[in-house]
């Protein structure tokens, strides 16, 4: 079939279905309680990161900007996928409109530059405050940070535009089975009813160039920044520059780690038991595990989470007094 034929009937398929997890229903019930309660988590674990840094004037700094921003991010990030992927597991038709697949694509792998861009960002931080400490007020400026927060989320969804716009016009004629719970790129590029090799060439260049470049530009952020803690004296604030790098380098770990896997490794694709099982982990896990990270082992962080927990129940106290 040719693409000029392929397009005249790209316009067939109107909605896609998305197999999600085949399984037993009482299986399917199952996974809808656990992926309910993981995503509730993650939404209120970064929501209380977000509050604490807004209600404590200590975290009204760079790190904890960005740190506030990230957080919103994840909610985000996690919020592009798996509420349609929980209704699709109660659901019979498990069906998604083709332009809501499209948005899902694009809305979910501009979070996922994004994410990118603000680890990035905040190894730059920690960069400047621990190998430039004396410079670091005057480079790290609150205009500054709002420049970073703002390149941050517009390069995110600046960099899958082209992709996006790509991918709208790949022509779709049936089957629209689509053996993932979201509109993943390998999966859809599978259903093409045309061979699309340039819109496959863009998509793995400009994936592997957001991933490549911000990895390896963080790598380097941190191999710097722990040679400067290494000459350190031991003690406190050596003990606090290793615990604070610690939290930014395993989120680091377990967002990289997974989107490696998937997206550069490659027979990652041809299996999409594990293929799910490694999306599921870095659309789920990541955001889930994000706030305990930062939460536990930063003790400012604590301090204002205890604060924004106890205010609740003392306004509760005085409602029950009354």
């Amino acid at each position: 079939m040719s693409i000029s034929e392929a397009n005249n009937i790209s316009g067939s398929v109107t909605e896609f279905i998305l197999l999600g997890f085949p399984c037993r229903r009482e299986i399917q019930i199952l996974l809808f309680v656990i992926f309910s309660l993981i995503y509730l988590l993650t939404l209120m674990g970064n929501t209380s990161i977000i509050c604490a840094v807004w209600s404590s004037r200590k975290l009204h700094t760079p790190m904890y900007i960005l740190l506030a921003n990230f957080s919103f991010l994840e909610i985000c990030y996690v919020s592009s996928d798996v509420p349609k992927m929980l209704a699709n597991i109660i659901s019979q038709t498990k069906s998604i409109p083709y332009a809501g697949c499209l948005l899902q694509f694009y809305f979910f792998f501009s979070m996922c530059a994004a994410e990118g861009y603000f680890l990035s960002a905040m190894s730059f931080d920690r960069f400047l405050a621990i190998c430039r400490p004396l410079h670091y007020p005057t480079i790290m400026t609150y205009h500054l940070c709002a420049q970073l927060v703002v390149s941050c989320w517009v390069g995110g969804f600046l960099s899958i535009l082209i992709p996006a716009i790509l991918m709208s016009r790949v022509p779709f004629c049936g089957p629209n089975i689509i053996d993932h719970f979201f509109c993943d790129l390998g999966p859809l590029l599978a259903l093409s009813c045309a061979p699309v090799p340039k819109t496959t060439l863009t998509c793995a260049t400009v994936s592997s160039l957001i991933i490549f470049i911000t990895f390896l530009y963080i790598l380097g952020s941190y191999t710097l920044v722990l040679r400067a803690v290494l000459r350190v004296p031991a003690g406190s604030g050596r003990n606090k520059a290793f615990s604070t790098c610690a939290s930014h380098f395993l989120v680091v770990s377990l967002f990289y780690g997974s989107v490696m896997v998937m997206y550069v490794s490659p027979g990652s694709r041809s299996h999409p038991g594990t293929q799910k099982f490694v999306t599921l982990f870095y659309c789920m896990a990541t955001p889930f595990f994000n706030p305990l990270i930062y939460s536990l082992r930063n003790k400012d962080m604590k301090d204002a989470l205890k604060k924004v927990l106890r205010a609740p129940s003392k306004e509760i106290s005085k409602n029950t007094e009354k």
